[in-house]
């Protein structure tokens, strides 16, 4: 069985309902980075000096190759990255070996075969 990670950056305000919505996609869980910070193509807002930022929650998600395409686009979806600029991104990357992942795979054979 082959692994994707899933890594979503998105406003913490989003965060419970992007990994509930990944969890009903396929992704069996999720660890959540808390008050991580970035800067997309437009520069933070200022308020007499002071940064005006939204927190960001980074969260990373070991996902079974053939669902990790449905829980990106449910991660988006929920997210709404596309429709509201600066709410977040999401990516995934090859894994190319895993440990600690056996309870995972009993549970995701049965998943994958039904999908194929």
């Amino acid at each position: 069985m082959h692994f994707k990670l899933i890594i979503a950056l998105i406003e913490d305000s989003e965060t419970t309902a992007v990994v509930d919505a990944a969890r009903q996609a396929g992704a069996t869980g999720s660890t959540v980075i808390s008050h991580a910070k970035g800067e997309g193509v437009s520069k933070s807002k200022t308020f007499f000096g002071l940064e005006l930022e939204v927190q960001k929650d980074m969260v990373l998600m070991l996902v079974e190759e053939h669902l990790s395409r449905t829980i990106l686009e449910t991660i988006a979806k929920v997210g709404q990255f596309e429709e509201k600029p600066g709410t977040g991104i999401a990516f995934q990357i090859d894994v190319e070996d895993a440990v600690g992942v056996n309870h995972q795979i009993r549970e995701l054979t049965r998943v994958v075969e039904d999908e194929l």
